[in-house]
């Protein structure tokens, strides 16, 4: 097989990662990304494109004749400024891309959202991730998964507050049986079980679930 993948986010934690295990396989020729930075990797298979994420029509051609595609955008308040500039980056833009997705014929979509996810959150961050879930399931894509990983630990580029202690703190917690749900993974974790599940799907010309959801315990 001779599949295309196109991913946003790939300057991510997760999406970072994602690149190299996509590059990996033996039935992925081509892994693209757009970026709102380079991102400079060197591999025969990879191909990246800077975007405005604001003119994301703009970037449509870059969807084409793609098979899979991956949302594993994000942004935290801090670095956005407010929350309604968050929810552009995490609703708005991811939201859009999918319409793209499913607009150029792009059957498998697979987006990285939130442990307790939900549009009826009292959380401001969770309830724009369980909105972009209900959004996205109601474009009707033939494969859409959607994994909800918490708290996430890797190298970043730059950490983000709180994360250091959080991921001395939250390991300890999962112990507690409420606080399990919540424990900490590792984004190259995440990136791993996300190409499991994909490439399992391109061996299947009819996915056994249109819908899938794959949470904390699940993507361990």
């Amino acid at each position: 097989m001779n599949k295309t993948a196109i991913i946003i986010g790939a300057t991510g934690l997760i999406g970072r990662a994602l690149v190299d295990e996509l590059v990996r396989q033996k039935d992925i020729a081509s892994v693209v990304t757009l970026t709102r930075r380079p991102l400079n990797i060197q591999h025969e298979k990879f191909e990246n494109h800077v975007i405005d994420f604001s003119k994301l029509e703009d970037a449509k051609a870059y969807f084409n004749s793609s098979d899979l595609f991956f949302s594993c955008l994000g942004t935290t308040k801090k670095q956005a400024g407010t929350i309604a500039q968050q929810r552009i980056v995490d609703l708005d833009y991811q939201y859009l891309a999918a319409k793209i997705a499913k607009q150029t014929g792009i059957k498998r979509y697979y987006l990285v959202s939130s442990s307790a996810a939900s549009s009826s959150s009292l959380s401001p961050y969770l309830k724009m991730k369980g909105e972009l879930e209900d959004n996205v399931l109601g474009l009707g894509f033939e494969r859409c998964v959607i994994f909800r990983p918490s708290l996430l630990l890797g190298q970043r580029e730059k950490q983000r507050a709180g994360e250091f202690w959080a991921g001395k703190v939250m390991p300890l917690l999962a112990h507690v049986p409420y606080f399990k749900r919540y424990r900490p993974i590792q984004g190259v974790e995440v990136a791993a079980k996300m190409a499991r599940v994909a490439m399992s799907d391109i061996h299947q010309e009819i996915p056994l679930k249109n819908t899938e959801f794959y949470n904390l315990d699940e993507i361990f």
